[in-house]
């Protein structure tokens, strides 16, 4: 069984531990250096209200994935859009963290009045992808090698879900 809390400060090291793994070694995250722990609880500190990170946390009250909303862009017309981020720790996976995370992620969002929730997927990821068609989102776009990590160029696959 997976629950979702808000991310609080001391959760700063699992979710660093999380993130830079794919960082160092996949493609889903366009970051190419790690986080340090005070990079990480400088990230954690700037999430509040609406744009807070929330943590899944398995039985044993481990944090096995995280998430977050952020601005869409920095344009005030954009100020109704928001951008999800998921991430579910490695060996995590299928035993239901992405889809809580984003479950909770999507009830912040329309509880804050949000319209548009936007995810921009690397490599049109399959889970990722499957994760966010399940929950409504639709696919609106492909940004054609857009970005560059591992020696590869990346598509993005854009999705939408209107609230």
């Amino acid at each position: 069984m997976v629950d979702t809390r808000r991310a609080r400060l001391d959760d700063a090291e699992p979710i660093r531990q999380i993130y830079n793994h794919f960082v160092e070694h996949t493609i889903v995250t366009f970051d190419m250096v790690p986080r340090s722990l005070e990079q990480q609880q400088a990230w954690l500190a700037e999430r509040s209200g609406a744009l807070a990170a929330v943590v899944a946390i398995d039985d044993d009250d481990e944090v096995v994935g995280f998430a977050s909303l952020s601005p869409y862009k920095d344009r005030p017309a954009y100020r109704t859009t928001v951008e999800d981020s998921v991430y579910v720790a490695p060996g995590a996976e299928r035993h239901g963290a992405g889809r809580t995370l984003l479950d909770h992620l999507l009830e912040l969002a329309a509880d804050h009045g949000y319209h548009a929730v936007m995810a921009r997927i690397a490599d049109a990821n399959p889970a990722s992808m499957g994760l966010h068609a399940a929950l409504g989102f639709e696919l609106v776009g492909i940004e054609k090698e857009v970005g560059r990590k591992l020696g590869r160029w990346l598509d993005v696959a854009v999705m939408q879900k209107l609230l």
